[in-house]
């Protein structure tokens, strides 16, 4: 490590506008990325209540007082949708919940700009572009809290890299960094690996000709295509939804902008989006034009030529084929939704790897710096001021959870989804915080899919405790609640509603009202479950009923 430290402290005096702009780079990827998330107590992400519920059932599973060994069973080969889980868990081990949850998701959003930088250096160009994947870093899809799909993209652009890498400059260490780029993608996001493999393939064979390598990569390959092949005969019959109905759906173009960047009611997000790509595309093109201007592409030899045009047409090739997914695929496979939206992102971001290198003179670099910070800094700013206001909407829900005891056994109904400036509703799972925080039971649960690194145990099984069944889309549709068939196993009601939901649990007296903060109300069961239950009378509907 010291001598890694020296090495370190030379270089930097060799280079010192470099390790400055390096460091710039730094500063600019933590504002963005640390910013919104440091901005709220709950991030303003639909999901991630439920990361920070699967990831404590990692970290709690065999604490009998969180109760999670008498409902789940892990699954982290079956559905290896688990380093993000796997990651908080740890920090669990040292920290409280919430925060645990947020370092690890932003570790997953920083791999967007630390593999669009391993992918420019495996280009053979600076990895100061890597700067430009922080303008993916909030995108529609992080509002969703698809975490480890974002994830994913930047690990999967480090593939890439790192096989350029290899196969330019072969070395065990190169080889070994490929195999567990693939590995970490694999735990990552499965679906996203196959086209690691496949690309990692296209790599040695379009740069042959410039290489005259393939066996660099040959060992990472026979692992990732053993990982695939053991996980196609384990995976749970969830993961093997056939692939629907595909069509060409040309209409979707029209549908880019909205699916990438609107996210936010607020319109300074598509005022902020339409800077950074008016400030991408001014960097591109001034990157090119000086490139041209300096006949860096003249006069090379045979091989690097070969490696010029082959290098940019791989990523190019691989943009392609999600932009031909988007075009292509269905909006559900199985349980899975909002597919084809997806590939969009997946296609942009991996075409970011095509840009032009920047200029190699110091004074022009730092230029390109700049812009490439004025970009993406504005995306930060502007989802950390949404996220702050939307702290402010969750006081409610931080203060009437403080009334649930350890290991609650938990049903929960949203009705109202106002507060936030989020297109997509970030209340809907808010609840399942408390069971990332208290353990218990929830009635809606991931889990019930079976497409989740956590499941839920078989109901039969001795010793098992599992909530009952839900029907599907029950979580989007609490009017079909009826407390005498949904509400006999639970002890706490958790209710988000403008109006008193006291008549919901009109039928069982042993249900009563404990708290009210805003438009969050908590009910308690203080008696026995009643053997039957009474209808409401005429005299108990509100007169708006009547």
């Amino acid at each position: 490590m010291i001598a890694s430290a020296s090495r370190w402290v030379r270089r930097a005096r060799r280079a010192p506008l470099g390790t400055a702009l390096g460091l710039v780079a730094l500063g600019i990827g933590a504002y963005v990325v640390a910013g919104p998330l440091c901005a709220a107590r709950y991030p303003m992400m639909t999901d991630l209540p439920f990361h920070a519920a699967s990831a404590a059932v990692f970290r709690h599973y065999w604490d009998p007082a969180w109760h999670f060994r008498e409902q789940f069973v892990l699954q982290p080969f079956a559905v290896p949708y688990v380093s993000m889980y796997a990651l908080a868990a740890l920090l669990m081990l040292v920290m409280p919940a919430l925060p645990a949850i947020k370092i690890a998701a932003g570790l997953m959003l920083a791999l967007l700009p630390v593999g669009l930088a391993v992918l420019a250096h495996g280009m053979r160009k600076s990895p100061l572009l890597g700067l430009a994947g922080l303008g993916f870093v909030w995108c529609g899809l992080t509002s969703w809290g698809f975490i480890n799909f974002m994830a994913a993209l930047g690990l999967f652009a480090m593939v890439v890299g790192l096989a350029l890498r290899a196969l330019h400059r072969p070395s065990r260490g190169r080889s070994l960094a490929l195999g567990a780029a693939l590995v970490a993608l694999f735990f990552t996001h499965v679906f996203r690996f196959p086209f690691a493999l496949a690309a990692v393939a296209a790599a040695a064979l379009l740069l042959y000709p410039a290489t005259r390598r393939w066996r660099p990569v040959v060992a990472p390959l026979v692992l990732g295509v053993a990982l695939l092949g053991l996980w196609l005969a384990w995976r749970p019959e969830p993961l093997a939804a056939p692939l629907g109905p595909i069509g060409w759906h040309a209409e979707r173009l029209g549908e880019i902008e909205s699916l990438l960047y609107r996210s936010l009611r607020d319109p300074a997000e598509a005022r902020a989006a339409g800077r950074a790509l008016r400030l991408l595309g001014a960097v591109a093109i001034g990157a090119a034009a000086l490139g041209a201007l300096q006949g860096r592409w003249q006069g090379l030899p045979r091989r690097r030529l070969a490696w010029s045009i082959g290098a940019p047409g791989l990523v190019l090739s691989c943009a392609a084929v999600f932009l031909v997914l988007f075009l292509v695929l269905p909006m559900q496979i199985g349980l899975w939704w909002y597919v084809y939206p997806r590939e969009i992102t997946a296609a942009c971001f991996v075409a970011l790897g095509a840009l032009p290198d920047l200029p190699r003179q110091g004074w022009l670099k730092a230029a390109f710096v700049a812009a490439l910070g004025a970009a993406v800094v504005p995306l930060g700013r502007v989802t950390a001021d949404n996220y702050r206001g939307f702290d402010a909407a969750t006081a409610d829900f931080a203060s009437i959870v403080t009334r649930l005891p350890q290991a609650p056994k938990l049903l929960y109904l949203v009705f109202d989804h106002q507060g936030s400036s989020a297109i997509s509703t970030p209340f809907i799972h808010l609840p399942a915080y408390v069971q990332a925080e208290r353990g218990g039971w929830l009635s809606f649960h991931f889990a019930s899919w079976g497409a989740s690194p956590v499941g839920y145990r078989g109901r039969d099984e001795p010793g098992a405790v599992v909530p009952p069944p839900t029907p599907l889309r029950w979580e989007w549709t609490p009017d079909r609640f009826r407390v005498a068939t949904h509400g006999p196993f639970f002890d706490w009601f958790l209710v988000r509603r403008r109006s008193s939901p006291d008549l919901l649990f009109h039928a069982d007296p042993s249900i009563v009202r404990v708290a009210h903060h805003g438009s969050w109300w908590l009910y308690q069961r203080v008696g026995p479950r009643p053997s039957r239950y009474r209808l409401p009378t005429r005299l108990d509907l509100p007169p708006w009923l009547l």
